[in-house]
């Protein structure tokens, strides 16, 4: 009989892929909330959940449900802890939802481990965390050599400078890859939380003899990511207001830049560590090591749906967005022998098919995000452009 894993958040748009990847090797189980911000109203008729669903355990309920949990975990030699809320702006104002999922959750995960040490026989733990908890991460400036710049000045950002400066001197500093030992500087709630998340883990599963990989996913992106879910997934925010026709608005000067990940590449790696040794007690960089702006991922998209809708530049600016977003996957290569498979134009004509389709069969339902963008900037976080 194959050994059991269970994943957190296994109905998610990541979730799917990896239980997809752990196919014939291992059992699965999944436990998930089915969040109606990421499966819609028909949580029975959504994409995501119709994927795992007779290919696993399902266990219907939030991670920080002991009795659910401990259900889930029943016979796991495994656990990859993917549940978790995850929109950036979002966690500043709904700040206890958040704690609820990401810190307690966790905490109850760890709890259940130290308290049935006996029974539960679980040989590894993978996290997955975040990017974000670095902030603008690393850079580099002309005097002060590698800095690591807090938060960008409102100030700045509402006079049109966007770029990121040295924190020393003020100069504007020049973007290297971050690595994993660049200091940490969460600029949400979202980010503390992650990096809340593998500070349990690196404290309290060493005593419990229970080895752990951390994975920082950078931004992951593929077919099946929510349509639904306005606060994250920029390429499916702007694919579902592209079919449409609909306006495009890009924050500040289009030059942002994000390292795009694709979700087969996450989940492979994802699931190859659980038998890997090499990566026992690591935390690694999951992305592409490559740069793309949001103005050109923008333009691909439309080119790639024959969409009509106009891409405005507005300057408009969301307190706790970063500038850019690099990693240094250096670490993945040498411990994981990573190397991403999945090139962004093949990954991003895949994605533009997908979401063609299911807009077309009416999934999807209603846009939400401009709701959500008013909802930021009720709570002081998104601000209009000088012009």
């Amino acid at each position: 009989m194959n050994e059991r894993v269970l994943i957190t958040g296994g109905a998610g748009f990541i979730g799917g892929e990896v239980v997809a990847a752990l196919a014939g090797r291992y059992e699965v189980t999944v436990l998930d909330s089915l969040s109606e911000q990421i499966h819609g109203d028909d949580t029975e008729a959504s994409p995501l959940y119709c994927r795992v669903r007779g290919r696993c355990r399902f266990v219907h309920g939030h991670v920080e449900d002991t009795a659910a949990l401990a259900d889930a975990l029943e016979g796991a030699s495994y656990v990859i802890h993917l549940a978790a809320e995850t929109g950036t702006g979002q966690s500043m104002y709904e700040i206890g939802r958040y704690a609820r999922a990401n810190i307690q959750g966790t905490a109850e995960l760890i709890e259940l481990l130290t308290k049935n040490r006996a029974e539960l026989r679980v040989k590894k733990v993978v996290l997955a965390s975040s990017r974000s908890i670095y902030g603008e991460g690393m850079y580099r400036c002309a005097e002060h050599g590698v800095v690591y710049p807090g938060p960008r000045s409102e100030d700045d950002l509402r006079e049109g400078f966007f770029e990121v400066r040295c924190p020393v001197c003020g100069t504007p500093a020049v973007l290297v890859p971050t690595t994993e030992e660049c200091v940490p500087s969460p600029a949400s709630f979202y980010a503390w939380s992650k990096l809340a998340q593998e500070q349990m883990l690196r404290l309290l599963l060493p005593p419990l003899g229970i080895p752990f990989t951390i994975f920082r996913y950078q931004n992951v992106y593929g077919a099946g990511q929510s349509l639904n879910n306005p606060y994250t997934g920029i390429l499916s925010i702007f694919s579902k207001r592209m079919v449409a026709d609909q306006p495009i608005n890009i924050f500040e000067d289009g030059a942002e830049s994000r390292d795009f990940v694709h979700v087969r590449d996450v989940a492979r790696l994802t699931a190859s560590v659980l038998d890997n040794p090499m990566s026992d007690g690591a935390t690694i960089n999951l992305g592409s090591g490559v740069g793309v702006t949001v103005l050109q991922v923008a333009e691909m998209l439309r080119a790639l749906y024959g969409s009509r809708s106009e891409i405005s530049v507005s300057g408009d600016f969301r307190i706790g967005d970063i500038r850019h977003n690099v990693a240094d996957v250096s670490r993945a290569r040498e411990l994981c022998g990573f190397t991403p498979e999945v090139s962004l134009e093949t990954g991003m004509g895949e994605l533009a098919e997908w979401v063609a389709q299911e807009i077309r069969e009416g999934a999807g339902g209603a846009d939400r995000y401009e709701a959500s963008l008013a909802e930021m900037k009720k709570m002081g976080l998104m601000k209009d452009g000088r012009n």
